[in-house]
């Protein structure tokens, strides 16, 4: 039964579309498409800063009209992230004059990526840095003492990058590096000594001409004072280390790419305490120990290259004297970081490790 009164058909037909009235848009948003722009007309850039949501990139470099822009991220890219070393296109005010702004669209392919994550429990990766040849590990012979542990985990990054590692030893006129160095005898790695009255500016930049180099180094070691004789001008702010803790203040706290007299690039990065690992296949860790992974060649499938590890040609040769007279420390080196990052949880902090 209808509840209308009988005469009353059409109870709405007096009103007229003219009458509705549409419910505003709150945040008067265009409709969502799912069509982006192709950005034609975008120029490439590479990324030489990241600060707090805004980049600075190099736009039209070696040529005439080379300058620096700033820029913010476009919306889409809200997930993605931008490191220094990044190759991107923009779009917008691209002349870098004052008060621009202009917007990164698109982030090209990168060739490496420089990884660490908090510790070695947390597999979440934290991106350093993007395109990268080398990585110039930056080591004290004393004051702080050298730590051949986060060494050993620089390398891991490294190789599992497929980036090339370069030792620098600073304050060689404190300490003799010749035991630390030991801990790597077999590796293909470049060493450089330091002092802070002769820097081996000639000798570093013969090796770092022509390539982007990322710079690391525990707090304190001397790693920006190397950076600013590599780079006159720089103005890296240098710190001292702590007389009671043996620890180096923080001085860097930015990702900073500083272009090299002779051609490249070299990226300043802040000192660092730990360098977690939870982001690497523990399998890939074998790379960084060149004059084991030949040996290891041999192991069983599945060998996990640890003391209790049934058949393992690594540890039979050690107990029979055939890896040199440090093939045993080398072993241990790997087999801790093996243990760490095979555990389910880990030993804590990367630091750990590198006291």
């Amino acid at each position: 039964m209808s509840w209308l009164p009988p005469d009353t058909e059409e109870p709405y037909e007096e009103y007229d579309d003219v009458d509705y009235r549409a419910r505003p848009n709150p945040k008067a948003n265009r409709p969502r498409s799912k069509q982006r722009p192709a950005h034609d007309d975008a120029v490439v850039a590479r990324v030489t800063t990241v600060d707090r949501g805004r980049y600075t990139v190099l736009v039209d470099e070696g040529e005439d009209a080379e300058r620096t822009v700033t820029a913010t991220r476009a919306r889409e890219l809200r997930k993605q992230s931008i490191v220094t070393g990044d190759r991107v296109d923009l779009v917008g005010d691209v002349t870098g004059d004052e008060g621009s702004l202009a917007r990164i669209v698109r982030v090209h392919e990168r060739r490496t990526l420089l990884r660490r994550s908090a510790d070695d429990t947390d597999a979440v990766e934290r991106i350093i840095v993007a395109n990268a040849d080398q990585l110039l590990i930056v080591v004290a012979a004393a004051d702080p003492e050298p730590r051949p542990r986060l060494v050993d985990r620089y390398l891991v990054a490294a190789f599992d990058a497929g980036i090339t590692p370069l030792l620098v030893i600073t304050k060689v006129d404190l300490a003799d590096p010749s035991a630390f160095l030991a801990h790597f005898t077999g590796l293909d790695l470049q060493v450089v000594t330091s002092t802070p009255e002769h820097p081996p500016v000639d000798a570093l930049l013969e090796r770092l001409r022509g390539r982007t180099t990322v710079a690391v180094g525990h707090s304190g070691v001397g790693k920006s004072t190397l950076v600013n004789a590599l780079v006159p001008g720089a103005d890296r702010a240098v710190g001292v280390v702590n007389a009671v803790t043996g620890r180096g203040r923080h001085t860097s706290s930015s990702t900073v790419s500083l272009r090299l007299p002779e051609g490249g690039w070299i990226i300043d990065t802040p000192g660092v305490r730990s360098f977690g690992l939870g982001h690497v296949d523990p399998e890939n860790i074998l790379r960084a120990f060149g004059d084991l992974a030949d040996v290891a060649a041999a192991c069983p499938r599945g060998c996990t290259h640890l003391p209790d590890a049934p058949d393992c040609e690594l540890v039979e040769r050690a107990a029979r004297g055939e890896l040199g007279e440090l093939g045993p420390q080398r072993l241990d080196s790997l087999q801790r970081l093996l243990t760490t990052l095979r555990s389910p949880r880990g030993r804590g902090t990367a630091d750990s490790l590198g006291e």
